[in-house]
């Protein structure tokens, strides 16, 4: 078995339960991410394709994280996606603390300290800092899930400032999140980042031209 084979690399804990889950290997991002410093607290930028594996990471992060004390803030683009998200996690981890917030940007949503896991968009959680929540200074893994977005033109520049100013803020670990990165190395080290890199996807992506009814496929 595939995991067994990490399982000195993994949490005890963390272990049992990827196990209970059903789990029998790890993806190649999975493992780079471990071999680059996931449980030993370090900031990622992890830079895999669709599907392979990139939200088990962040999972392993914030179960780690949670376990020894910690408080951990998922932001994602999207309010639809920060529900599923929110749905996904509470089916998974019943035992987690976990909260959406997504709703009106005019409160600093004290309820929040009650919580392990807090899952947002950049609106929201830049909104929070701005009425100077308590429970912020908490925080000590923040996850960026399609941190690619940095680069779009109307969500870019709110989270470029808000990831500016949690990194001011807290003393906490820092792991993006992205299937399409054109700058992975230069974003890593504005993360202060390890740079996890891999090619695999569960579906083999294949370059081909459909021409005069045939289908010819690139080498």
């Amino acid at each position: 078995m595939q995991l067994k084979k990490h399982e000195h690399k993994i949490p005890k804990e963390i272990y049992t339960s990827l196990e209970l889950r059903g789990f029998q290997t790890l993806r190649p991002s999975q493992i780079k991410a471990i071999d680059a410093g996931l449980f030993e607290k370090k900031n990622l930028l992890v830079c895999t394709p669709t599907g392979s594996g990139k939200t088990l990471v962040a999972e392993l992060a914030f179960i780690d994280s949670i376990k020894h004390g910690g408080k951990t803030v998922y932001i994602v683009p999207l309010k639809a996606l920060a529900s599923e998200k929110f749905k996904e996690f509470k089916k998974y981890y019943p035992n987690i603390k976990t909260a959406l917030s997504i709703g009106d940007y005019d409160k600093n949503e004290e309820r929040l300290a009650n919580y392990d896991l807090i899952i947002t968009t950049s609106e929201k959680l830049d909104s929070l800092i701005r009425h100077h929540t308590p429970w912020i200074s908490k925080v000590n893994l923040v996850i960026i899930d399609e941190i690619h977005l940095l680069n779009d033109p109307s969500r870019g520049p709110t989270l470029e400032i808000l990831i500016t100013l949690l990194k001011k803020l807290l003393k906490a670990q820092f792991i993006g999140l992205s299937a399409t990165i054109g700058n992975p190395k230069e974003l890593a080290d504005w993360l202060s980042a390890e740079l996890v890199e891999d090619g695999w996807r569960p579906v083999e992506l294949k370059h081909a031209v459909y021409r005069d009814g045939e289908i010819h496929y690139k080498k």
